[in-house]
């Protein structure tokens, strides 16, 4: 424990596993086993560790609270709730499961729920990662005042990638200038916590249709799903649109930031090989081997389109094709939405593909899902080296 708190994880690692060896079902080395590999990023080895430490002692609030963290970390939202309310209805002071239960509800989409835990984790401990988390909840509720005060505020006291990540909400709220990207711990966060129920809630509650109308204009340009392809699947996500192009390809990668994601991807046997990484620094190592490059909803979370088109040109072999839908709504080049993705000018997304050297095969304006009822206008694109 000295060496956790000191930060030599690896060191504290290795002391848990030899109490663990001498007493296997020792709860509190299985617990902070737990910890310790949610805090290196291993959520899914902690929620079996702490599984195992709850079950041993099922009614102890810092092991309530430790699995609650964990399964909220992988994204098992629904689970997690009763648990940090358990562990706070006997430990009412612990503002980070205050924090955790809020961010839980906001994941589920109760956002008037999650701000009572939130303001509450604020009072007990005002820190940089909850003045985030208010400020994100803030801004799903509507009130953009509270949320910039909160974003503000966590600037003033986060390291800099929190600080990145409140900079950016601040210019969804017309409050600072966009960046050229979303920020990429942004964008990992959001979509692990959102994937065991981002097919359901993309489908069925927000009418999500991009893959398909994307995947049958691809075929109104001439691109025969006959199996003769090799596709890249950008921001494959958990095999939405991989589903959609399985048809074209003799052999389908994908390539996501979130690896909770791609697992649920893996589980589909969609694909040939999955990547974890950023497009933008995967893109360039793929010089001409793919004949076909698609992007459903993922070019919205780039501004600047330039380095991702020029580096999906580079990515395509001779005759290979691209597909990609944008969001619409901008002013040239593009901008910032409030639900923070970008919007990007048809005229400026077409001069960048000439640039990048890709002709226009096909263009469609389409509903891309609805948000909060209404529908969101978009444009799919085919285009080929020219």
């Amino acid at each position: 424990m000295a060496r956790h708190g000191a930060g030599e994880f690896d060191r504290a690692a290795r002391f848990y596993a030899r109490a663990l060896r001498l007493v296997p079902e020792e709860p509190n080395a299985l617990n902070l086993s737990g910890v310790l590999a949610r805090q290196q990023g291993d959520a899914a080895r902690a929620a079996a560790l702490t599984a195992r430490a709850l079950a041993l002692r099922p009614d102890s609030p810092v092991f309530l609270a430790s699995h609650g963290a964990s399964l909220a970390e992988l994204g098992r939202a629904e689970e997690a709730v009763p648990l940090l309310r358990r562990a706070l209805a006997a430990r009412p002071g612990d503002a980070v499961s205050h924090r955790n239960l809020g961010q839980a509800l906001l994941a589920l989409g109760h956002v008037a729920e999650a701000l009572v835990p939130l303001r509450e984790a604020l009072r007990l401990a005002p820190e940089a990662e909850t003045h985030l988390a208010l400020a994100h909840a803030l801004h799903e509720a509507g009130d953009g005042e509270g949320a910039g005060r909160e974003a503000r505020a966590a600037i003033a006291e986060a390291p800099p990638e929190l600080a990145e990540q409140a900079r950016f909400l601040l210019a969804a709220l017309g409050e600072d200038p966009a960046p050229d990207r979303a920020p990429v711990a942004y964008v990992r966060e959001l979509f692990d916590r959102y994937a065991p129920r981002f097919d359901a809630h993309l489908v069925e509650e927000l009418q999500y249709r991009t893959p398909d109308a994307l995947a049958a204009l691809l075929r109104q340009a001439g691109v025969a799903a006959d199996g003769s392809h090799a596709v890249l699947d950008l921001g494959c996500g958990t095999g939405l649109s991989g589903r959609a192009l399985k048809p074209f390809a003799w052999r389908l990668e994908g390539v996501d930031l979130s690896p909770r994601m791609l697992e649920q991807a893996g589980r589909t046997g969609l694909y040939d090989a999955l990547h974890e990484a950023d497009l933008l620094g995967f893109l360039p190592g793929q010089t001409r081997a793919f004949g076909l490059v698609a992007a459903a909803d993922v070019l919205n979370y780039l501004g600047d389109l330039r380095p991702a088109l020029s580096g999906i040109a580079g990515a395509l072999s001779e005759g290979g094709v691209a597909g990609f839908s944008l969001e619409l709504g901008a002013v040239a080049p593009y901008a910032l939405g409030e639900g923070m993705r970008y919007r990007h000018h048809p005229d400026h997304a077409l001069a960048l593909l000439a640039e990048a050297g890709l002709r226009p095969m096909a263009r469609q304006e389409a509903v891309l899902r609805r948000e909060k009822g209404e529908p969101v206008a978009g444009l799919l694109l085919v285009a080929g080296r020219a």
